[in-house]
């Protein structure tokens, strides 16, 4: 008899762990780096590892299209060989990967000569509703940079900008602010039909959260606290920073995701800044909604990264997934789990 009750407990045990799982939902931002064509064996590398973290959704940075071939097509197609089933669409420069079925799509802020990209998909998770949007921001003027030491556009040395006011304007002359603008306007109509919205993406331009007073002497920050535009718009917007949301302090728990070290890339060709601390944390996920919570991040890549041009091993506490092997990319990625109320 007491052994019959053991298995009954252990029954339950195990089912109660399932129905935790099931209210659980992963989603990882990874800029692959023009799709993988970086580093040899880049594109298996990013196959490989999605079907190792397997997350419920994917939003990327860098999707290119090579060769007229659809890269969502492609990878898809990777991922069944694999066993693996996940779903997608045609998108340009930023793209989406989902294992959930895709109620609908739209493009919220198309390419236009590489200056940045939004999209988003619905569907529906654990009875859910969902709003996925992946984000590859305007690359020019970056003006961290300025700050740094070079131009944000052109990545040639200049006098360090020090005039809060002046590296606003030099920033908001991007067209990140106009894109994210547009996210949040898109966004606002998804939460008022009671989704739960997530953003993804490669920013290109820092948190507000991280150019703080304890940290404006280190990173080459020239004793710089800035209030970024991007974020403080999302902020500003109702939106939560899921990794400062779980690491408050960026003196701890940097989050660097760029430049990442990569032992297979000469490191003249991960810099920037060959003579500056440029390390920064650029890729983000942020959400909002009344039946989801951010419950787990972490910083998925290899721990070191490159300042000064040489290689940095991070003494900081934060949680990594190491990689498998070939690294494909010279950002590192953001994997964060959401618990589904």
């Amino acid at each position: 008899m007491r052994f019959k009750y053991s298995i009954i407990i252990c029954l339950i045990a195990i089912w109660g762990c399932t129905r935790a799982q099931e209210k659980e939902l992963t989603v990882l931002q990874w800029n692959i780096w023009q799709e993988g064509t970086m580093v040899p064996g880049g594109y298996e590398a990013i196959v490989n590892e999605i079907a190792r973290l397997q997350p419920d959704f994917i939003t990327l940075s860098e999707v290119r299209n090579y060769k007229g071939i659809p890269f969502n097509e492609r990878i898809t197609a990777s991922l069944k060989e694999k066993g693996l089933s996940y779903y997608s669409f045609f998108s340009d420069d930023s793209g989406l990967l989902s294992k959930h079925p895709i109620t609908d799509t739209l493009t919220i802020y198309p390419e236009n000569d590489d200056h940045g990209s939004i999209y988003k998909l619905n569907s529906v998770v654990n009875g859910h509703k969902v709003a996925i949007y992946t984000a590859h921001l305007d690359y020019l003027n970056c003006a961290y940079y300025n700050i740094r030491g070079y131009d944000g556009s052109l990545w040639k040395e200049i006098p360090p900008v020090l005039s809060v006011e002046e590296i606003l304007k030099i920033n908001e002359a991007s067209q990140r602010d106009d894109a994210i603008k547009a996210f949040i306007k898109a966004a606002e109509k998804d939460i008022a039909q009671g989704y739960n919205v997530i953003i993804g993406g490669d920013f290109n331009e820092p948190s507000h959260r991280d150019w703080i007073e304890e940290n404006k002497h280190l990173y080459d920050h020239n004793g710089m606290i800035v209030p970024w535009t991007v974020t403080t718009l999302c902020e500003q917007a109702g939106f939560t920073d899921a990794y400062r949301h779980i690491y408050p302090n960026p003196v701890t728990h940097p989050g660097f995701t760029f430049p990442s070290d990569n032992p297979l890339v000469e490191i003249d060709k991960l810099t920037w800044a060959p003579k500056a601390d440029e390390r920064e944390r650029i890729d983000f996920i942020f959400y909002q909604g009344k039946n989801i919570r951010a419950k787990k991040a972490a910083i998925f890549g290899p721990k070191a990264t490159i300042a000064h041009s040489q290689k940095v091993e991070e003494d900081s506490q934060e949680n990594f997934i190491l990689p498998l092997n070939v690294w494909p990319t010279d950002h590192k990625g953001v994997f964060v789990t959401f618990e589904m109320k």
